[in-house]
Protein backbone atom coordinates (compact mmCIF):
# COMPACT_ATOMS: atom_id res chain seq x y z
CA UNK A 1 0.00 0.00 0.00
CA UNK A 2 1.30 3.50 -0.75
CA UNK A 3 0.30 6.14 1.95
CA UNK A 4 0.08 9.46 0.76
CA UNK A 5 0.43 12.00 2.75
CA UNK A 6 -1.18 15.04 2.03
CA UNK A 7 -3.34 13.54 -0.14
CA UNK A 8 -6.25 15.62 0.19
CA UNK A 9 -4.35 18.31 -1.27
CA UNK A 10 -4.18 19.73 -4.94
CA UNK A 11 -1.70 17.93 -6.16
CA UNK A 12 -2.26 14.88 -3.96
CA UNK A 13 -5.82 14.25 -5.09
CA UNK A 14 -4.57 14.35 -9.01
CA UNK A 15 -1.80 11.67 -8.10
CA UNK A 16 -4.38 9.84 -5.91
CA UNK A 17 -6.75 9.81 -9.11
CA UNK A 18 -3.97 8.48 -11.01
CA UNK A 19 -2.81 5.98 -8.56
CA UNK A 20 -6.98 4.68 -8.45
CA UNK A 21 -7.13 4.54 -12.10
CA UNK A 22 -4.13 2.85 -12.48
CA UNK A 23 -4.96 -0.08 -9.79
CA UNK A 24 -2.64 1.13 -6.96
CA UNK A 25 -3.49 0.42 -3.31
CA UNK A 26 -3.39 3.09 -1.54
CA UNK A 27 -4.52 5.09 1.08
CA UNK A 28 -4.42 9.23 2.09
CA UNK A 29 -3.33 11.02 5.48
CA UNK A 30 -4.34 14.49 6.07
CA UNK A 31 -5.45 16.94 8.51
CA UNK A 32 -9.12 17.28 6.49
CA UNK A 33 -10.65 14.94 4.62
CA UNK A 34 -11.02 15.92 1.02
CA UNK A 35 -13.49 15.45 -1.54
CA UNK A 36 -12.11 12.87 -3.91
CA UNK A 37 -11.69 9.72 -1.66
CA UNK A 38 -12.89 10.08 1.78
CA UNK A 39 -13.32 6.61 2.39
CA UNK A 40 -9.60 6.04 1.67
CA UNK A 41 -8.54 8.74 3.15
CA UNK A 42 -7.09 8.53 7.77
CA UNK A 43 -6.85 12.31 9.48
CA UNK A 44 -3.72 12.87 11.04
CA UNK A 45 -1.26 15.88 11.36
CA UNK A 46 2.52 15.43 10.44
CA UNK A 47 3.46 17.62 13.59
CA UNK A 48 1.61 14.41 15.25
CA UNK A 49 3.36 11.34 15.73
CA UNK A 50 1.13 9.14 17.42
CA UNK A 51 -1.81 10.68 15.13
CA UNK A 52 0.40 9.83 12.14
CA UNK A 53 1.84 6.23 13.58
CA UNK A 54 -1.58 5.32 13.75
CA UNK A 55 -3.10 6.69 10.41
CA UNK A 56 0.16 5.02 8.41
CA UNK A 57 -0.51 1.29 6.98
CA UNK A 58 1.36 1.53 4.18
CA UNK A 59 4.68 0.14 2.57
CA UNK A 60 5.75 3.54 0.77
CA UNK A 61 5.29 7.19 1.52
CA UNK A 62 4.82 9.73 -0.24
CA UNK A 63 5.22 13.23 1.23
CA UNK A 64 3.07 16.34 -0.11
CA UNK A 65 2.44 17.92 3.11
CA UNK A 66 3.65 21.23 3.50
CA UNK A 67 3.42 24.74 4.72
CA UNK A 68 3.76 26.72 1.74
CA UNK A 69 1.64 30.02 1.05
CA UNK A 70 3.92 33.38 1.20
CA UNK A 71 1.70 34.96 3.95
CA UNK A 72 2.01 32.15 6.98
CA UNK A 73 0.78 33.49 10.24
CA UNK A 74 2.95 32.23 12.89
CA UNK A 75 5.94 31.89 10.91
CA UNK A 76 6.84 28.90 12.85
CA UNK A 77 4.64 26.77 11.22
CA UNK A 78 7.30 26.74 8.37
CA UNK A 79 9.47 24.77 10.74
CA UNK A 80 6.46 23.20 12.64
CA UNK A 81 5.09 21.17 9.68
CA UNK A 82 7.89 21.34 6.86
CA UNK A 83 11.03 20.39 8.56
CA UNK A 84 9.42 18.81 12.04
CA UNK A 85 6.91 16.76 9.99
CA UNK A 86 9.53 15.63 8.13
CA UNK A 87 11.37 14.38 11.06
CA UNK A 88 8.18 12.59 12.17
CA UNK A 89 7.89 11.02 9.09
CA UNK A 90 11.05 9.63 9.24
CA UNK A 91 10.47 7.75 12.76
CA UNK A 92 7.10 6.32 11.52
CA UNK A 93 9.42 4.82 8.48
CA UNK A 94 12.15 3.87 10.67
CA UNK A 95 9.31 1.96 13.36
CA UNK A 96 7.46 0.42 10.04
CA UNK A 97 10.14 -0.50 8.42
CA UNK A 98 9.52 1.71 5.74
CA UNK A 99 12.32 1.66 2.77
CA UNK A 100 10.51 4.49 0.09
CA UNK A 101 10.08 8.47 0.87
CA UNK A 102 9.10 10.21 -2.01
CA UNK A 103 8.64 13.87 -1.09
CA UNK A 104 7.74 16.74 -2.81
CA UNK A 105 10.67 20.28 -2.66
CA UNK A 106 10.26 22.78 -4.58
CA UNK A 107 12.26 24.81 -7.01
CA UNK A 108 12.16 27.38 -3.91
CA UNK A 109 15.38 26.41 -2.60
CA UNK A 110 17.62 27.76 -5.30
CA UNK A 111 16.46 31.05 -4.63
CA UNK A 112 16.09 33.43 -7.60
CA UNK A 113 18.57 31.76 -9.16
CA UNK A 114 20.15 32.08 -12.60
CA UNK A 115 18.60 30.78 -15.56
CA UNK A 116 18.93 27.24 -16.55
CA UNK A 117 19.77 26.24 -13.10
CA UNK A 118 19.52 22.50 -12.99
CA UNK A 119 19.44 20.04 -9.90
CA UNK A 120 23.27 20.65 -9.03
CA UNK A 121 22.32 24.71 -8.59
CA UNK A 122 23.20 25.89 -5.66
CA UNK A 123 21.40 26.05 -2.75
CA UNK A 124 20.23 29.76 -2.12
CA UNK A 125 16.57 30.32 -0.78
CA UNK A 126 15.41 33.89 0.28
CA UNK A 127 12.64 32.93 2.52
CA UNK A 128 11.48 30.73 4.94
CA UNK A 129 9.31 28.40 2.42
CA UNK A 130 12.83 27.73 0.29
CA UNK A 131 14.89 27.17 4.01
CA UNK A 132 12.32 25.03 5.15
CA UNK A 133 12.23 22.51 2.07
CA UNK A 134 16.25 22.28 2.04
CA UNK A 135 15.95 21.35 5.65
CA UNK A 136 13.23 18.99 5.16
CA UNK A 137 15.61 17.37 2.44
CA UNK A 138 18.49 16.79 4.57
CA UNK A 139 16.36 15.26 7.53
CA UNK A 140 15.47 12.69 4.59
CA UNK A 141 18.82 11.85 3.23
CA UNK A 142 19.47 11.68 6.44
CA UNK A 143 17.02 8.72 6.85
CA UNK A 144 18.19 7.14 3.93
CA UNK A 145 21.82 7.43 4.70
CA UNK A 146 21.18 4.79 7.46
CA UNK A 147 20.33 2.08 5.05
CA UNK A 148 21.27 3.02 1.67
CA UNK A 149 21.48 -0.54 0.30
CA UNK A 150 18.11 -0.79 1.21
CA UNK A 151 16.29 2.73 1.05
CA UNK A 152 15.29 4.69 -1.40
CA UNK A 153 14.51 8.48 -1.39
CA UNK A 154 13.31 10.90 -3.86
CA UNK A 155 13.30 14.67 -4.16
CA UNK A 156 11.13 15.99 -6.04
CA UNK A 157 11.24 19.89 -6.82
CA UNK A 158 8.65 21.28 -8.89
CA UNK A 159 8.55 24.66 -10.54
CA UNK A 160 5.34 26.59 -10.07
CA UNK A 161 2.29 24.11 -10.27
CA UNK A 162 -0.67 24.67 -12.41
CA UNK A 163 -3.39 23.44 -13.60
CA UNK A 164 -7.46 22.81 -13.27
CA UNK A 165 -9.33 23.11 -9.79
CA UNK A 166 -5.78 25.27 -8.07
CA UNK A 167 -6.54 29.12 -7.20
CA UNK A 168 -2.65 29.85 -6.74
CA UNK A 169 -0.53 32.23 -8.44
CA UNK A 170 -0.74 30.93 -11.64
CA UNK A 171 -4.63 31.46 -11.77
CA UNK A 172 -4.59 34.49 -10.47
CA UNK A 173 -2.75 35.47 -13.10
CA UNK A 174 -4.64 33.69 -15.95
CA UNK A 175 -7.83 34.92 -14.05
CA UNK A 176 -6.29 38.80 -14.22
CA UNK A 177 -6.07 38.20 -17.86
CA UNK A 178 -9.49 37.03 -18.63
CA UNK A 179 -10.96 39.43 -16.52
CA UNK A 180 -9.09 42.46 -19.09
CA UNK A 181 -7.96 44.03 -15.99
CA UNK A 182 -4.62 42.53 -16.40
CA UNK A 183 -1.60 44.84 -16.00
CA UNK A 184 1.73 43.78 -17.09
CA UNK A 185 4.72 45.23 -14.32
CA UNK A 186 7.90 45.40 -15.85
CA UNK A 187 9.08 45.05 -19.41
CA UNK A 188 7.68 41.31 -19.93
CA UNK A 189 10.69 39.68 -21.01
CA UNK A 190 11.44 37.86 -17.77
CA UNK A 191 11.26 33.49 -18.24
CA UNK A 192 8.95 31.40 -15.87
CA UNK A 193 9.25 27.66 -15.89
CA UNK A 194 5.87 25.93 -14.84
CA UNK A 195 4.42 22.31 -14.30
CA UNK A 196 1.22 20.89 -15.02
CA UNK A 197 -0.39 19.33 -12.10
CA UNK A 198 -0.82 15.78 -13.82
CA UNK A 199 2.74 15.89 -15.26
CA UNK A 200 3.94 15.87 -11.46
CA UNK A 201 1.11 13.60 -10.62
CA UNK A 202 2.55 11.04 -13.20
CA UNK A 203 6.37 11.60 -12.42
CA UNK A 204 5.27 10.98 -8.59
CA UNK A 205 3.53 7.52 -9.76
CA UNK A 206 6.37 6.84 -12.65
CA UNK A 207 9.25 7.15 -9.67
CA UNK A 208 7.43 4.55 -7.37
CA UNK A 209 9.72 2.10 -9.69
CA UNK A 210 13.20 3.66 -8.37
CA UNK A 211 15.90 2.10 -6.73
CA UNK A 212 17.79 2.52 -3.92
CA UNK A 213 19.59 5.70 -3.03
CA UNK A 214 18.86 9.39 -3.51
CA UNK A 215 17.35 10.73 -6.70
CA UNK A 216 16.90 14.55 -6.95
CA UNK A 217 14.94 15.85 -9.57
CA UNK A 218 13.94 19.50 -10.79
CA UNK A 219 10.35 19.13 -12.49
CA UNK A 220 9.77 21.31 -15.02
CA UNK A 221 7.49 21.35 -18.38
CA UNK A 222 9.10 22.87 -21.38
CA UNK A 223 9.30 25.06 -23.07
CA UNK A 224 9.33 27.74 -20.86
CA UNK A 225 7.18 31.28 -21.58
CA UNK A 226 8.39 34.91 -21.11
CA UNK A 227 5.72 36.86 -19.66
CA UNK A 228 4.81 38.57 -23.08
CA UNK A 229 4.41 35.68 -24.64
CA UNK A 230 2.45 33.94 -21.78
CA UNK A 231 -0.28 36.59 -21.67
CA UNK A 232 -0.85 36.58 -25.58
CA UNK A 233 -1.11 32.82 -25.42
CA UNK A 234 -3.49 33.02 -22.55
CA UNK A 235 -5.63 35.72 -24.47
CA UNK A 236 -5.63 33.49 -27.47
CA UNK A 237 -7.02 30.57 -25.74
CA UNK A 238 -9.78 32.77 -24.45
CA UNK A 239 -10.69 33.71 -27.69
CA UNK A 240 -9.38 37.13 -27.03
CA UNK A 241 -7.10 39.51 -29.17
CA UNK A 242 -3.87 38.92 -29.18
CA UNK A 243 -2.29 41.60 -27.09
CA UNK A 244 -0.17 42.89 -23.85
CA UNK A 245 -2.07 45.38 -22.48
CA UNK A 246 -0.56 48.03 -19.94
CA UNK A 247 2.54 48.16 -18.96
CA UNK A 248 4.09 50.04 -15.66
CA UNK A 249 7.69 49.96 -14.56
CA UNK A 250 8.90 48.05 -12.26
CA UNK A 251 9.73 50.17 -9.64
CA UNK A 252 6.43 51.45 -9.41
CA UNK A 253 4.85 48.03 -9.12
CA UNK A 254 7.11 46.89 -6.39
CA UNK A 255 7.03 50.41 -4.39
CA UNK A 256 3.04 49.60 -4.74
CA UNK A 257 3.95 46.36 -3.13
CA UNK A 258 5.90 47.93 -0.43
CA UNK A 259 2.73 50.24 0.40
CA UNK A 260 0.27 47.27 0.51
CA UNK A 261 2.40 45.12 2.62
CA UNK A 262 2.00 47.95 5.12
CA UNK A 263 -1.24 48.14 4.79
CA UNK A 264 -1.52 44.53 5.57
CA UNK A 265 0.82 44.65 8.85
CA UNK A 266 -1.76 47.63 9.88
CA UNK A 267 -4.59 46.05 9.28
CA UNK A 268 -3.94 42.70 9.86
CA UNK A 269 -5.52 41.56 6.50
CA UNK A 270 -4.18 39.19 3.91
CA UNK A 271 -4.17 41.52 0.64
CA UNK A 272 -3.17 39.63 -3.27
CA UNK A 273 -0.76 41.70 -4.08
CA UNK A 274 2.61 42.36 -1.81
CA UNK A 275 6.21 43.47 -2.54
CA UNK A 276 7.18 39.85 -2.48
CA UNK A 277 4.78 38.46 -4.76
CA UNK A 278 5.42 41.64 -7.35
CA UNK A 279 9.51 40.54 -6.84
CA UNK A 280 8.76 37.14 -7.40
CA UNK A 281 5.92 37.95 -10.67
CA UNK A 282 8.80 39.92 -11.99
CA UNK A 283 11.73 37.79 -11.69
CA UNK A 284 13.63 34.89 -14.04
CA UNK A 285 12.57 32.01 -12.78
CA UNK A 286 13.55 29.29 -15.64
CA UNK A 287 14.94 26.37 -14.84
CA UNK A 288 16.66 22.94 -16.06
CA UNK A 289 15.78 19.42 -14.86
CA UNK A 290 17.67 15.89 -16.19
CA UNK A 291 13.73 14.13 -16.00
CA UNK A 292 14.14 12.69 -19.67
CA UNK A 293 17.36 10.72 -18.77
CA UNK A 294 15.02 8.91 -15.99
CA UNK A 295 12.44 7.88 -19.59
CA UNK A 296 9.38 9.33 -18.57
CA UNK A 297 7.41 11.44 -20.91
CA UNK A 298 5.11 13.46 -19.48
CA UNK A 299 1.52 12.60 -20.29
CA UNK A 300 0.65 16.29 -21.11
CA UNK A 301 2.00 18.66 -23.31
CA UNK A 302 2.50 22.07 -22.02
CA UNK A 303 0.65 23.75 -24.40
CA UNK A 304 -2.46 21.65 -23.84
CA UNK A 305 -2.47 21.83 -20.46
CA UNK A 306 -2.64 25.72 -20.80
CA UNK A 307 -5.45 25.46 -22.94
CA UNK A 308 -6.81 22.70 -20.78
CA UNK A 309 -6.96 24.81 -17.78
CA UNK A 310 -8.06 28.12 -19.28
CA UNK A 311 -10.95 26.32 -20.44
CA UNK A 312 -12.19 24.08 -17.38
CA UNK A 313 -11.56 27.82 -15.49
CA UNK A 314 -12.97 30.72 -17.51
CA UNK A 315 -14.67 29.03 -20.22
CA UNK A 316 -16.52 25.71 -18.42
CA UNK A 317 -16.51 27.03 -15.21
CA UNK A 318 -17.65 23.92 -13.32
CA UNK A 319 -19.45 23.64 -9.73
CA UNK A 320 -16.70 21.83 -7.94
CA UNK A 321 -13.55 21.09 -5.15
CA UNK A 322 -10.40 24.12 -5.35
CA UNK A 323 -7.86 23.74 -4.06
CA UNK A 324 -5.77 27.35 -2.64
CA UNK A 325 -2.10 27.08 -2.86
CA UNK A 326 0.68 29.92 -3.75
Amino acid sequence: MISVIGGSGFIGSRLCKRLNKNGFDFQIVDKKVGGSFPEKTQTADVRDYESLVNAVNGETIINLAAEHRDDVSPKSLYDEVNIDGARRICELAEAKGISKIIFTSSVAVYGFAPLGTDEQGEINYFNDYGRTKFEAEKVFCKWQEADPENRSLVVLRPTVVFGEQNRGNVYNLLKQIASGKFIMIGNGKNVKSMAYVENIAAFLEFSLGFGPGVHVYNYIDKPDFDMNTLVLKVNKALGKKERIGLKIPYFVGYTMGKFLDLVAATTGRKLPISSIRIKKFCSNTMFNTKVSETGFNPPVNIYEALESTIRHEFLESPDEEVYYTE
